[in-house]
């Protein structure tokens, strides 16, 4: 019995340190690849277009490839899908540095399937692994994937200068391998998911027929979009105010490093409030203030950067929260959270292209501060009604919606 507690105690502990490495690969590979863009247009003879759709793929690639995850898991186990995928993501990563315009798009896109997989499947570890400690590890993973995010970013360009820029794209591949490594044991041990059981009665129907639903997912889309516009964008339009190369990547990690902290307060914060518009409100406005300044005063770029890291690390935490908050059982908050994951990510990943694609056509950055100024609005209507203390309740019309699977996914 002795002998039994204690290899379960070390499966948990491996399981546990394979979740804090999975966690830190989720966002680096895309926070890492912005404040060196410039160079990979001059290295590549990428045209505007052609940037645009570089940075766009990772964020469209979320929406895309998370709706495969779940079906791969119940047929392989999702211990041994996430080391599938972690290979994936090394492999993407490392392809992203040869010198070929091909593999630099093909290895974006296995980047972004290999975090897509593991965005969808984490919760899932969490729950089975850690079942009585979900919101403590959903708030430490939400924390590591915003540092790994912010140390990226902030390293992009020292790298570049130490050791160019090829290396500077391909040392992410080190930590993500490590990662895979990791899983190997779990995946071992783990096994193909059961089949879901017969929903409950109230479980039943379509989530594409209730406007609550469309809010909550409308919400997160509309964050992921500002948030993954920002991180593409951010160093360049930064750049343009006369800002240098390697504080321009300064800035996106201070506005990620901000966000660390709030992925623990703002879902204790939101649970304990009936109504969560007065946080809706306050994430807007601090979005708006921060925006203006950035057209209205450029010169103050320090300050309006701090207020966007509270607005943006703010939505993320609070969008995600509210998928459980709005759903009246767990099997519901699971549909609520695939369909608002997949729809999302598909809406943020046209963020990251509109605003590439406007630059282009005007050659500044002020119309495209006034486009992401104006998806304030639609993005606060959206919060306030998922904000508002109201349950998703299904239709009984069978719906496509209906086959969606019933795993939870972060954003």
């Amino acid at each position: 019995m002795k002998n039994s507690s204690v290899i379960h105690r070390a499966a948990r502990l491996w399981a546990l340190c394979g979740l804090v490495l999975l966690a830190l690969n989720l966002r680096a590979a895309i926070t890492g690849i912005s404040p060196v863009l410039s160079r990979l247009q001059h290295a590549f003879h990428l045209t505007g277009t052609q940037v645009s759709i570089l940075t766009t793929l990772p964020v469209l690639c979320l929406g895309v490839f998370a709706s495969l995850a779940p079906p791969t898991a119940r047929r392989l186990g999702a211990e041994t899908t996430i080391t599938a995928a972690l290979v994936l993501l090394t492999t993407g990563i490392l392809l992203r540095a040869l010198p070929s315009t091909v593999l630099l798009f093909t290895g974006t896109v296995l980047t972004g399937a290999g975090i897509a997989f593991g965005n969808v499947l984490m919760p899932v570890v969490i729950k089975r692994h850690f079942a009585g400690r979900v919101g403590s590890l959903t708030g430490l993973a939400m924390m590591l994937m915003a540092s790994s995010g912010a140390i990226a970013a902030g390293l992009a360009i020292p790298l570049t200068h130490a050791l160019g820029w090829r290396i500077a794209l391909a040392a992410w591949a080190l930590p993500s391998l490590l990662a895979a490594l990791a899983w190997t044991p779990l995946a071992a041990r783990g096994r193909p998911d059961p089949a879901p059981r017969t929903a409950p009665a109230d479980d039943t129907g379509s989530l594409l027929r209730s406007p609550l639903a469309w809010a909550v997912a409308g919400f997160l889309g509309l964050v992921s979009l500002m948030f993954y516009a920002l991180m593409a964008w951010l160093p360049e339009i930064m750049h343009a105010d006369g800002f240098a190369p390697a504080e321009a990547g300064l800035m996106v990690s201070v506005l990620q490093i901000i966000s660390v902290p709030l992925g623990f307060a703002v879902p204790v914060v939101a649970a304990r409030l009936t109504s969560q518009r007065p946080l809706v409100t306050a994430v807007a406005a601090s979005k708006a203030v921060a925006l203006l300044g950035m057209l209205c005063a450029p010169h103050a770029a320090w300050l309006w950067i701090c207020v966007l890291g509270l607005a943006t690390g703010s939505a993320f935490p609070l969008a995600f929260t509210l998928l459980s908050l709005r759903s009246p059982t767990p099997q519901i908050a699971a549909r609520l959270s695939g369909m608002a994951q997949t729809g999302g990510y598909l809406v943020a990943a046209a963020g990251p292209l509109t605003i590439g694609l406007l630059h282009g056509l005007t050659g500044g950055w002020t119309a495209s501060l006034l486009v992401l100024l104006a998806l304030v609005l639609p993005e606060t209507v959206c919060g306030l009604l998922a904000g508002r203390p109201a349950l998703v309740h299904p239709t009984r019309t069978p719906d496509v919606s209906d086959e969606l699977p019933e795993l939870e996914a972060v954003p």
